[in-house]
């Protein structure tokens, strides 16, 4: 096998390049939530597939939707054939959010500017930086090195590089399950998450998974006078406040009958490896401007947001919202549910379950029902397995320090369905950092990171082949 020396000498030599083709990315408005900037998620999209293609890939454009409602493009592509080496398969996405609010961006959103970050290390400010443009773009980077070097990487690695998944993804199982046979892999990689802090890289083996409703209370047919039908008419806001009253125990625990019944609780491996990581509750406690953390008893802040599930309330309405008193009884109410779940709990059983629950705590004179939004299952991944294994000295030889193995209480649905249609198991090497603004104005992302990411990804390969 090719030594990885030359790869990385060219991977050293093509730095400033590398920089300015994510400047030449970064620029393009990819914002796939506005119709008005779909011939700019277009243009991405050949961006990347033409970049693709100078690294030695046959690299296509899939268009995804109808004629009536067309999705964003999927740009899919595959380096040249390797007989007998293993299958890298690399998810990413070139859309990016909205960069709104625009007085709050110090320089323009699409005007990548370089300027000194957190630690004063440089940082690209730029909508995408981090999500997902740049962390994206290191693994092409990686190819196009080995395409240099060695007129391609020892593995055959396969690109599927989306423009919704910032929209819900709408078109990606589709595609997935049609291109099931191209797709077969060994392992597949994303990088669309974080270190675990800055000079900590980390190696994400486990998300959490999600069910979302909304409950909606109605009483009245109209908003009534609060003196002259208060006492005699059953008030919605009341009656919802007693229903999210219902959901916790006095300890914090999610009272749905049967909430836990499949929950595994984090094993006394994972929680001596996160009491070990390197993890600051003062600076977590500023960040969140929490005044104390709040978890289930015996469990760390840690455990509560990686090992543990959870239901929050996300957005409440009710009544009167302006300036002063307006004495009403509201005709009705609603609450915006979400229930991050650990793996093996099943989304829908937990909505029937709440629903349920919801149902049978709705206090008389009123009516309720519950509106299912989205839901997926968590993940997690066996850790000792060969890609891993790889992963793991790959991100070491990178960023000179052995990654940490995380889990994070978020939720990537195109994890779980990668591993589900095509069984096998998913990588998830973040090169940035929580603090990078992802949805936020003056989103960054270092140049150091990238930089390594690359270099990381170009390791992966090597390593992967051995």
């Amino acid at each position: 096998m090719t030594d990885f020396a030359p790869v990385a000498d060219r991977l050293a030599a093509s730095a400033e390049a590398n920089r300015e083709r994510l400047f030449e990315l970064l620029r393009i408005p990819s914002v796939s939530a506005d119709p008005a900037h779909r011939g700019d998620c277009r243009a991405a999209a050949e961006w990347v597939r033409d970049f693709l293609t100078q690294a030695g890939c046959s690299a296509e454009l899939v268009d995804t939707g109808t004629a009536e409602r067309p999705g964003h493009p999927i740009v899919f592509a595959k380096t040249p054939r390797v007989d007998g080496a293993p299958t890298l398969l690399v998810y990413g996405h070139y859309d990016v959010q909205p960069p709104d609010p625009l007085d709050l961006w110090t320089t323009p959103p699409f005007e990548p500017t370089v300027r000194p970050g957190p630690g004063g290390a440089e940082h690209v400010y730029a909508r995408g930086a981090t999500d997902d443009k740049g962390q994206m773009l290191t693994h092409p980077l990686a190819v196009a090195a080995w395409h240099a070097a060695a007129g391609g990487p020892p593995v055959n690695v396969t690109f599927v590089i989306e423009g919704e998944e910032e929209v819900g993804s709408d078109h990606l199982d589709a595609f997935l399950e049609s291109h099931k046979a191209e797709l077969a892999c060994d392992a597949a990689v994303i990088s669309d998450t974080s270190q675990f802090a800055p000079g900590v890289p980390a190696i994400c083996y486990g998300l959490r998974g999600i069910t979302a409703c909304e409950v909606t209370v109605r009483g009245p047919k109209a908003d009534l006078h609060s003196g002259l039908f208060g006492g005699a008419v059953a008030n919605p806001a009341n009656a919802l406040a007693k229903i999210i009253a219902s959901l916790h125990d006095a300890d914090g625990r999610v009272a749905v009958p049967g909430f836990y019944d499949a929950v595994v609780p984090p094993t006394e491996e994972e929680r001596a490896a996160w009491a070990a990581l390197p993890f600051d509750e003062a600076a977590f406690l500023e960040t969140t401007g929490a005044p104390e953390p709040v978890t289930l008893p015996d469990a760390t802040v840690l455990e509560g947001r990686w090992g543990w599930p959870t239901c929050d309330v996300n957005g409440l309405t009710s009544g009167y919202q302006g300036p002063g008193p307006k004495t009403i009884i509201p005709a009705k109410a609603s609450a915006k549910l979400s229930f991050r779940l650990v793996p093996d709990q099943d989304p829908h059983a937990i909505l029937a379950a709440v629903r349920e629950h919801v149902t049978a705590h709705c206090p008389r004179g009123v009516t309720v029902e519950v509106t299912p939004f989205h839901g997926t299952p968590g993940v997690r991944f066996d850790t000792d397995s060969a890609p891993f294994e790889a992963a793991k000295q790959a991100v070491e030889h990178a960023f000179g320090t052995p990654p940490v193995m995380i889990r994070e209480g978020g939720t990537i649905p195109v994890v779980r369905a990668l591993g589900a249609t095509l069984g096998c198991p998913v990588l998830l090497l973040g090169w940035g950092q929580n603090s990078d603004g992802l949805h936020s104005p003056n989103e960054r992302f270092s140049l150091d990171a990238f930089r390594r990411g690359a270099l990381a990804s170009a390791r992966l390969m090597w390593e992967l082949a051995r």
